[in-house]
Order: structure tokens, then C-alpha cells, then sequence
């Protein structure tokens, strides 16, 4: 078959999915909250007994990461997650002040349409149709094309299970021809309400123009400031710990580590005893040639690979136990390849002469990738913490904690997600961990509690303490029929009218 003819395939292929999800969440948008929660139940226990078996898969047909981590993902994602959602109300009536008389409605957006990455296949599908069902919306995939398999593989087990115990036919579906123009059609179609992009870059300008709302989890570019009050041993491990989480493919994991003049030995010698490898300028250089291409897009052979294979690579000799790269720095540029998001166990290293240079060197590193996303800070001085909380441009300060884990909220109490969105600052939407209650729309109910003569009255009570004697008051003394005009004029903008 000629790509040509594959082409036209995925798109027809696209329309008819999107056509049956219409269909669908006509029925789904029936289902009063226990009925969906039922639902979803189902398919996280039966996700769940699969995470292991669908972790190594991952990284089999990715070559990303480890399955181990993955494995712990695809956990968070069916048992932590679900946990968290099983309670929310999210569809029909989810709030009500009766003092003053007021009501929410959560009504799902509609279809939504779902580019889950090759980094995270697995818990980022379980996770987007967990949400999408939970909040009555039906969902459909455009699978990452290095992670078809496994995507399939996961989505097919959630249908089964979801179909078994009453969710509509064509609720959750997922392009099994794949080519960009049925991804694109998926996108544009006019019954699609929304859609759902995490970390797949090449297809953002797509979602974008669409002229769809589109939620992005964008790249990050995380600093870790490590501060002269923190837990320097402490630190240490959670950057460690967060930087080799999965061979560093989580967008929240920690690119950078500035550190303050005064305890910046101290920090060197903790990483180096925990496992990090220092390269020389000419170390550093050799590896930052692999990083990106020449169009400066991300070279994906060095995506979730281990330090040591990274060494390798670039024809490094370094210790067998070296857990992580790093690279002191003390630019940044948008030609400094150190001071990019690099998917792997590498590190910049900066060191600044107070809290004051620390949160300028952090602010240089997100303005040039990552605004919008996460920033960690190692501190027990809660004036610092305020200070860098108040000033930074991104959606989510993490204190004392592993990037990675503390960014999807397994580590904090943040929204357990997968896809982490980068607000205004990051060119999206939300800068919410998105939960089901950003898949939804909120209808208002207020019930009548005054009649318009309660906002003239002030109009009355204005009118008579204008009369003091002065040229104005004669005027408005002369003027008996002024507030039936204002009433009118009020009346006039209640419905609506030009005046």
C-alpha cells in the first residue's frame, strides 16, 4: 500500500471514529455519575492486573526508559489515580450554596481527541481514558507511532472491559491506520470538542490551529535551586532519584541545579558521592553534540538512556556506578544545549552567589524552554520559598521533593496527572495537573433573589444627596422624571437592547 492510499485510509478511518464517539457520548452524557464511576472501576482493576506485562512491552518497542519505572507509572496511573477520582463528582449537580441560591452543573465537553506520547504510552492512555470516562466524555487516540503496539494493546483491554459493563460502543476508540493527515482530521473534525496533547511537539501547531480548545503539556525545563538552609544529603537524592526516574523522561523531572557560592562544594561532593560524574568542559562538549538534530529537534537515540550508555555514546570513560551527567555551566542560550530539556540523566550545574542570582539564573532557564511548567526548590527558609513561589513563571513550585514524582502529585498532594498543564506562561489553556474537572463545563444556576427596584434605590439615595445647595442640585431638583429614565435606561440594558 502506497503512503498515499494509507493516508486516505487514516482519515477516512478518523471520521468514521469520531462520528461513532458522537454517537456515544449522546448515551454517555445520559449516565448519571454512579453508572460512569461503575464503569471506570472496571477498567482500572482490570488496567491494573496488566501493568507489569505492559510496562515491559513499553520499553521493548520504545527502547525508552526502564520498565521498572514504567511499571510503577502504569500503577500510579490505574490504582493511585483512580483512588483519587473514585470519589469526585463531576457530572450533574457537583455544587450547591443554597444561602445564596446558586447551583453547578458539570456537563461534558464532548469528544475528545487524545495524542498520548512514545515516553509514557501506557499510564498516559490509562490515565486520559480514565478522566475522559469519569467526567462522561468519549475519547479517541491517534496513537504515537513508536508506541502503536502497546497503545493498542492497553486501549483495546480498557474497551473490553468498559463495553462489558455498559459503556457505549465507540466511547473509547483509537486510529489503527496511522498517518498525520487522519491524526490531523481527528483534530479538525467539527464533532471534536476538545483536544488532549501530551508531549507529542511536532502535532501542537496542528492542535492549535484547529480552532479547538487543545490542553498541552508542554516541555519542561525545570531548575532545582538547592538553598544554603536546605538538607544538602536530602536534596541530593531527590534530584538524583527524580533525574534517573525512568531514564529522566518525565517532563517534570529536573534538567538544571543552581546552587549558592557558599554551600556549592558541599553539593558537588554529595553528588559525586551519590553517584553523579562531572565531565570536563571537553567531556561536556563531545556529549552535547548527541543531544539535539540539526533542525534542532531531539535526537531520540539518546531519549531515556541510562548515564552510562549516554557515556558510551559520546565516547566517554566514566565510573560504572555513575548514575548521572553533569555539566557546569554558568550561561544561558537558546544555543546552549545544557540549558535545554534533554529526556535522559543529564544535568547542568550553576552556581550563584545568593538566593537573589539563584532565582535569576531560574528565571533565565524557563524563559528560555519550560516557561510555564515546574521549578523545584530545596530550601527550609519559607521567606525564600514564598519569594521564588511568587515570582517564577511556571505552574507548579515543588519544595523538597523529587521533580518527577512530586510533579504528577505522587510525592504532593498536586492533582495525580499526566498531563501537567503550563497556563498562559506556557502558551496553554490551564495550568491545572489535569483532573476530569478540566474535561467538563460548569453550568450556572442562579435563582432570582432581588427585583431591579433594589438597584435604582441607590440611584434615589444618590440623587438626594446631590441636593446641597450647589448649581448641580437645582439642576436635578428640576429634574422630577430623572430615575424613571434611569429605570428605563436599566431595563433597556437588561434585555439587551442598544440605547
Amino acid at each position: 500500500m502506497n503512503r498515499i492510499d494509507n493516508d486516505l485510509l487514516s482519515v477516512q478511518e478518523a471520521r468514521i471514529l469520531v462520528e461513532n464517539a458522537r454517537e456515544a457520548q449522546k448515551i454517555l452524557a445520559t449516565f448519571p455519575q454512579e453508572k460512569l464511576d461503575k464503569i471506570v472501576g472496571h477498567m482500572a482493576e482490570a488496567v491494573y492486573q496488566y501493568a507489569r506485562e505492559l510496562a515491559v512491552m513499553s520499553q521493548e518497542e520504545t527502547g525508552f526508559g526502564q520498565w521498572q519505572d514504567k511499571f510503577v507509572k502504569n500503577v500510579f496511573a490505574s490504582d493511585f489515580l483512580y483512588k483519587k477520582i473514585r470519589d469526585m463528582k463531576v457530572v450533574g449537580v457537583i455544587g450547591e450554596d443554597k444561602a445564596n441560591q446558586t447551583m453547578e452543573i458539570g456537563v461534558p465537553v464532548g469528544v475528545i481527541v487524545a495524542l498520548p506520547p512514545a515516553t509514557n504510552p501506557v499510564s498516559t492512555s490509562i490515565y486520559k481514558t480514565l478522566i475522559a470516562i469519569k467526567s462522561g466524555n468519549a475519547i479517541v487516540f491517534s496513537p504515537h507511532p513508536k508506541a502503536k503496539k502497546t497503545i493498542g494493546k492497553v486501549l483495546d483491554i480498557l474497551i473490553r472491559t468498559a463495553e462489558k459493563n455498559g459503556l457505549p460502543c465507540g466511547a473509547v476508540g483509537y486510529l489503527r491506520t496511522l498517518a498525520a493527515g487522519g491524526t490531523v482530521e481527528l483534530m479538525n473534525h467539527k464533532d471534536t470538542a476538545l483536544i488532549l496533547v501530551t508531549g507529542v511537539p511536532k502535532m501542537v501547531r496542528a492542535a492549535y490551529t484547529a480552532g479547538k480548545p487543545a490542553i498541552y503539556g508542554g516541555p519542561g525545563n525545570g531548575p532545582a535551586f538547592i538553598e544554603r538552609s536546605a538538607d544538602i544529603r536530602k536534596a541530593v537524592a531527590d534530584i538524583i532519584t527524580s533525574r534517573t526516574f525512568d531514564n529522566g523522561i518525565v517532563s517534570a523531572s529536573e534538567q538544571s541545579i543552581v546552587a549558592e557560592d557558599c554551600i556549592a562544594d558541599e553539593v558537588r561532593q554529595e553528588l559525586r558521592r551519590q553517584g553523579a560524574y562531572f565531565m570536563s568542559g571537553q567531556e561536556a562538549e563531545q556529549l552535547s553534540k548527541l543531544f539535539f538534530r540539526p533542525d534542532g529537534r531531539l535526537n531520540p537515540a539518546i531519549v531515556g538512556k541510562p548515564a552510562l550508555e549516554l557515556a558510551r555514546q559520546a565516547g566517554l570513560c566514566v565510573p560504572g556506578d555513575t548514575k548521572v551527567l553533569i555539566a557546569e555551566q554558568q550561561y544561558v542560550s537558546p544555543d546552549n544545549p545544557y540549558a535545554r530539556e534533554k529526556l535522559c540523566p543529564v544535568l547542568a550545574f550553576y552556581v550563584e552567589k545568593d538566593w537573589q542570582g539563584a532565582c535569576e539564573k531560574c528565571l533565565e532557564l524557563l524563559v528560555n524552554e519550560g516557561r510555564g511548567h515546574t521549578l523545584v526548590i530545596h530550601s527550609r527558609n519559607e521567606q525564600v520559598i514564598r519569594e521564588f513561589a511568587l515570582k517564577k513563571p511556571v505552574s507548579r513550585i515543588l519544595v523538597n521533593t523529587p521533580a518527577t514524582l512530586g510533579g504528577i502529585g505522587a510525592t504532593t498532594n498536586l492533582f495525580p496527572a499526566l498531563s501537567l498543564g503550563c497556563g498562559a506562561a506556557g502558551g496553554g489553556i490551564t495550568s491545572d495537573n489535569i483532573s476530569p474537572m478540566n474535561l467538563i463545563n460548569i453550568r450556572k444556576v442562579g435563582y432570582g433573589v432581588r427585583r431591579l427596584e433594589a438597584i435604582t434605590k441607590g440611584v434615589q439615595t444618590g440623587e438626594a444627596a446631590a441636593t446641597s445647595g450647589t448649581c448641580c442640585s437645582t439642576q436635578l431638583e428640576s429634574r422630577p422624571d430623572l430615575n424613571e429614565l434611569l429605570k428605563k435606561l436599566l431595563e433597556q440594558l437588561t434585555r439587551g437592547e442598544k440605547i
